[in-house]
């Protein structure tokens, strides 16, 4: 086990940030110093050796993300178009995503409505597309199957659109409606 251990320690020293490890994050602080941990527990730590032109999420990981759609598709009976159409919008299938507002993964979900919806980790995809899902059916249901209102609530909160009695009035809000629907239209003709 010692071995192990110094080995990726070693190849943490010697490869800087341009090997990968799966399941490490790490970041360089101002000083230049390598900080590397197995739990990413700070925003600042990104998946150890990752570059933006990479891709964020191996084609075999797609399709474990594309499975958990599924799923979630069955189990809460909402059309797994649409539920890749709100990842598309949300995160652009960034499991790492992370919001100016706070909002993690690729459902995005907001540390309250995570919390609501049992969702321990909103960077693990699986329970993400869970959580997220289940809170679309929430929202769905609250609204009356009304897509249009249920995406707005999802995008400002549902005290938002109930205060305004409809879509708010927010550019945001309106132009995320836009773009789900649009990428819902497009995921359905595949």
């Amino acid at each position: 086990m010692r071995l192990i251990w110094f080995t990726l320690i070693a190849l943490f020293i010697f490869t800087g940030d341009a090997f990968a490890i799966e399941g490490f994050y790490s970041y360089r602080d101002k000083n230049g110093v390598l900080h590397v941990t197995n739990i990413r527990s700070d925003l600042r730590f990104a998946p150890h050796g990752q570059r933006k032109e990479r891709p964020l999420i191996s084609s075999w990981r797609m399709e474990a993300i594309i499975r958990s759609v599924e799923r979630a598709s069955k189990k809460y009976a909402i059309d797994a178009s649409l539920i890749k159409a709100v990842i598309k919008a949300e995160s652009d299938f960034n499991p790492y995503a992370v919001s100016r507002a706070g909002a993690k993964g690729l459902m995005q979900l907001m540390p309250e409505t995570a919390d609501a919806m049992d969702v321990i980790n909103p960077f693990d995809p699986h329970e993400s597309i869970e959580g997220g899902v289940r809170y679309l059916k929430h929202l769905l249901n609250l609204f009356e199957n009304d897509l249009k209102l249920s995406l707005a609530a999802y995008n400002a909160g549902r005290t938002n659109v109930l205060k305004y009695g409809g879509i708010p009035p927010f550019k945001e809000t309106r132009n995320y409606v836009r773009k789900v629907l649009i990428y819902y239209n497009n995921y359905r003709k595949m």
